[in-house]
């Protein structure tokens, strides 16, 4: 498809409400913003800042990081890989240096989707580049910043991730504002591309102001033998979260597993899910999902789409209430289309059984502890095949928000 071709669908898309969870007045936020000055380490941001992307699993000091892409607001001000192999720039410079890069812009993400697509297309500011060359692996995971630093700003980003062959990626996104801003909206599209005998690893940690508006749309085409592990944690205040991650095993034994943990405080609204399509023999998927809600409105959707004989898929889906207010609505779908297939699904939502508490009080913790022992539980998701450092990082993300639960 011609770039012509793509800005024309998404000039007829640019209207389109989305599908799913409340819709957003894109005029409300604004376009315009001072470009921020390039730097040659993460080391040179300011405390406050260096403050801000801990939060959201970035290491300032980059001792255990294979690279880092730093963006604040509409401004790239890092891009550097530190291992032979590695690809990290901003998606414009990309498009500019890689005519091929054409074959896989909106190929896993329609730009016409919804209006959230379409103004990532026609009003695009940077985004992520990152491609392992064939054969390379790496031995940390590399790291991008998404950051805001003006109130009511909109961030419309366009990442694309390159797994080449035999090749093993490890990322971890982290996407916060600066502790002034309380108001924006960030759109974020990311398309993966994960070819034969690759695996990549994304996780992404959330930690937005109170009431920015956020709207990830993603995609990713897992080829023969391929892995794609997704694993996304929003412990911290949002106002809107809206996002619908797909999937696509195009190559046999391919695989997916999506892990979601996420916790919404009172007047947060989150619609959050996954979706795979099982297209080729011995593909396999695994929707993991925990959700708590002290006030909030969750909505968590799987659905798994089983397309040939030989697959197997499995959504799990959890959610704690701790408040009165608070709303989890589980919605898991299986859908078979041949013989021959294996799906499954376990959906359960409820309160913290007083039984439990009463257990753990009777054997010398308070009412308090033994709250946050079962809630601590309860977060503890079994993420399979990643490294330790990204469990590490995963589990200091969940920490830093559990103060909130009790």
């Amino acid at each position: 498809m011609s770039e012509v071709s793509v800005r024309e669908m998404a000039k007829k898309a640019e209207k389109k409400p989305s599908a799913i969870g409340p819709d957003i007045d894109l005029n409300a936020y604004s376009a315009e913003v001072k470009e921020h000055g390039k730097i040659q380490k993460l080391k040179e941001l300011s405390g406050e800042v260096k403050e801000k992307a801990i939060s959201a699993g970035i290491d300032a000091e980059e001792a255990c990081r294979s690279g880092s892409f730093f963006q604040m607001d509409h401004s790239v001000i890092l891009s550097s890989a530190y291992q032979n192999g590695l690809e990290i720039m901003s998606s414009t410079e990309a498009l500019k240096k890689y005519d091929w890069l054409q074959d896989y812009w909106w190929k896993a993400v329609n730009v016409d989707a919804d209006k959230y697509t379409a103004q990532a297309e026609l009003k695009q500011n940077h985004g992520y580049f990152l491609r392992a060359l064939p054969g390379t692996k790496v031995e940390f995971p590399l790291q991008a910043c998404l950051y805001m630093t003006r109130e009511g700003l909109a961030q419309n980003v366009h990442n694309i991730i390159i797994a080449e062959e035999n090749s093993e990626l490890h990322i971890i996104t982290g996407c916060t504002t600066a502790p002034r801003v309380r108001t924006g909206l960030h759109i974020g599209i990311s398309e993966f591309y994960v070819k034969k005998n690759a695996q990549v690893t994304f996780t992404m940690i959330h930690n937005w102001a109170e009431d920015v508006e956020v709207r990830p749309r993603t995609g990713a085409i897992i080829e023969d033998n391929g892995v794609f592990l997704s694993n996304y944690v929003c412990m911290k205040p949002v106002k809107t979260l809206q996002m619908y991650p797909t999937a696509y095993c195009v190559g046999k034994n391919a695989t997916v597993r999506f892990n979601t943990i996420l916790f919404a405080g009172e007047g947060s609204n989150m619609d959050v899910g996954g979706r795979v399509f099982l297209r080729a023999k011995g593909s396999r998927a695994e929707l993991v999902a925990r959700a708590i809600t002290r006030g909030g409105d969750i909505v968590t959707r799987g659905h798994l789409i089983g397309e040939v004989p030989g697959i197997k898929a499995h959504l799990e889906c959890k959610g704690l209430i701790l408040s009165e207010k608070g709303r989890i609505h589980a919605i898991p779908e299986l859908e078979g289309k041949v013989n021959g297939i294996e799906m499954s699904h376990e959906a359960a939502v409820g309160k913290i059984a007083e039984e439990e508490i009463q257990y753990l009080m009777a054997r010398g913790l308070s009412s308090e502890e033994a709250t946050s022992a079962i809630i601590r539980g309860f977060l503890d998701v079994e993420i399979k095949g990643i490294p330790e450092h990204l469990k590490r990082e995963i589990k200091k993300a969940v920490s830093m928000g559990e103060e909130r639960l009790l």
